[in-house]
């Protein structure tokens, strides 16, 4: 049986014109749609009768990488345990909040040699960084002790007396003094905590140590970045104007 397509990149030399190389990067770069359907296998193959639109902004320039904020449910890994299943699998293009200035094109690239920072454990929910620059990750796993976090913890019990000035400074951890952060009642059954160097299991080991159990950890900051209106299961890509 004969083939009758031909490389999509020989088909999009044709139309810019170009070389095979640059149509090739022209695909990988997201900006061919076959069929009204973004393709960005270089190896792909179309048949004359089907649709080729190439993007009208459409460019050689190397794509920046991308740092994704997603809202990772309880009962997912990342990073902390490895029992559950991995955070990573609901970074989908169906779980994407576009952005209203839709600037930022989906392409399946970007969720590709991602880095996790910052861990969570899989019983806690909230913001987990996943990153391929280079830039994002030195700041938030290189030097990721000096950057503050902020989290709700709701618990029950009663605390013991002193316990709050405790958990602000004079607890230890794994056989050290844990360095001084903020921590203050949100609610009756809620406590805020701002710190940095967090370790997996660290503030249920501090609750415990001062009277109380904890219902449930939620991180919503990681430096000056908010979670914000994600809900859960949903992400987003950072804005060019965000710094952590």
């Amino acid at each position: 049986m004969n083939d009758s397509t031909i490389r999509l990149a020989k088909r999009v030399s044709e139309m810019m014109p170009c070389s095979r190389a640059e149509a090739d990067k022209y695909i990988a770069g997201g900006w061919i749609k076959v069929d009204g359907v973004v393709v960005e296998e270089a190896g792909a193959r179309v048949a004359d009768e089907q649709d080729v639109v190439i993007h009208p902004e459409a460019t050689l320039v190397e794509l920046a990488p991308v740092t994704i904020l997603f809202h990772k449910p309880a009962g997912y890994s990342a990073g902390a345990d490895t029992d559950a299943e991995p955070a990573v699998n609901l970074l989908t293009q169906e779980n994407l909040l576009v952005a209203e200035h839709g600037k930022q094109r989906f392409l399946k690239r970007h969720l590709a040699n991602l880095t996790l920072t910052s861990p969570l454990e899989a019983k806690a929910s909230g913001l987990v960084v996943f990153t391929q620059d280079f830039r994002v990750a030195r700041k938030l796993v290189d030097e990721g002790a000096k950057v503050e976090q902020e989290f709700v913890v709701e618990v029950k019990g009663t605390i013991r007396e002193g316990g709050l000035a405790l958990l602000n400074h004079g607890l230890t951890f794994n056989g050290k003094e844990i360095a001084p952060m903020k921590v203050s009642w949100q609610n009756e059954t809620r406590l805020r905590f701002a710190l940095k160097g967090v370790k997996p299991g660290q503030l249920m080991h501090m609750c415990r140590l001062v009277g109380l159990s904890i219902v449930s950890i939620k991180r919503l900051r990681i430096g000056r970045v908010p979670m914000a209106s994600l809900a859960p299961g949903q992400w987003r890509y950072l804005h060019d104007y965000e710094r952590f």
